[in-house]
């Protein structure tokens, strides 16, 4: 039996994109053990994911910690792959192909190009997109990887919710990485209002912030949702965006996650990107463009909820 390993480290989002991805390589090497190298951030809530054999922590320490680099060779060498398939398309690694695993046959996004084409060309695609082609230069069979189902990672949380609503709910995701603030609607807190001034009881709005939003959540006018007073696990989050009523979110992780989970809702994006190149938006779960997120009046999308929602 031989060993297959998957590299994605993250983030939330395009973790979430490679799940098809993900699938489809398990169902072609069903006769093999398929691994996942990822973040620590991701490692429980894969450990689950029922197209994985196993998950392996990369702790992503510098690449000038030789001890570390010896030992993360030392391990992915005991497995003795004989496929790599490199979702991640980093500079690390692009590394990793180099210095710690050079024996597997190796897929990439520079693996996958035709004669003639640039690897800036191929990046414009879509992420999904990219994907697809990466996995059919390997022969692999496409079936799941644009159509990604998270059934596996939704649990019961009714228990849960109680404490928060007795019934439907609203989800905001008014927070992104703070690398990306560009990706920041800034006025979610008005909104908040509005939608409490419309629907009054009707639907309570809910937050679910990461670690470093907290503070920031508690500034805002709805109900924090938190396990212990700690940021809830990716599995409560999946099952917590399946159960909503209606989402509204920034271009974030949790926008993947709705739109893959077919939820009604809408995403808000700026010129920093477009939703079709990162594959959010659908019959049910809306996009929203502007130039600059500044710009976007609350009075707009609230219209907008009031029209997908009634």
């Amino acid at each position: 039996m031989s060993n297959i390993l998957i590299i994605k480290h993250g983030s939330l989002g395009d973790l979430i994109q490679a799940n098809g991805a993900i699938q489809d390589i398990k169902n072609s090497f069903k006769n093999s053990k398929v691994l996942l190298l990822t973040s620590r951030a991701y490692l429980e809530f894969m450990s689950e994911c029922p197209y994985l054999d196993g998950v392996i922590l990369d702790k992503r320490l510098p690449r000038w910690n030789i001890f570390y680099l010896n030992d993360l060779k030392k391990l992915l060498e005991k497995y003795n792959f004989s496929h790599v398939f490199d979702l991640q398309n980093s500079n690390r690694t692009k590394f990793y192909k180099k210095f710690l695993l050079k024996k597997p046959v190796w897929s990439s996004s520079e693996t996958s190009l035709e004669i003639g084409e640039k690897l800036s060309d191929f990046n414009e695609e879509s992420v999904l997109d990219r994907i697809e082609k990466q996995l059919k230069k390997s022969n692999i069979i496409i079936k799941n990887t644009k159509n990604i189902n998270l059934n596996w990672s939704i649990k019961d949380i009714s228990r849960n919710l109680k404490q928060y609503t007795n019934g439907e709910y609203i989800l905001i995701f008014p927070f992104c990485s703070k690398k990306h603030k560009q990706k920041k609607w800034p006025y979610f807190p008005e909104l908040i209002v509005k939608i409490k001034e419309f629907y009054k009881n009707k639907y309570p709005v809910l937050i679910a912030p990461g670690p470093d939003e907290i503070i920031e959540a508690k500034k805002m006018n709805a109900k924090i949702v938190l396990e212990n007073k700690d940021p809830i696990k990716l599995n409560f989050l999946v099952s917590l965006i399946n159960s909503a009523k209606f989402i509204i979110s920034n271009d974030t992780g949790p926008a993947h996650i709705c739109s893959h989970l077919n939820k009604k809702g809408m995403a808000l994006f700026g010129a920093h990107t477009t939703a079709k190149k990162v594959n959010i938006g659908n019959n049910n779960f809306k996009t929203i463009t502007v130039n600059l997120l500044s710009e976007l009046k609350v009075d707009d999308v609230m219209n907008n909820i009031k029209k997908f929602l009634d």
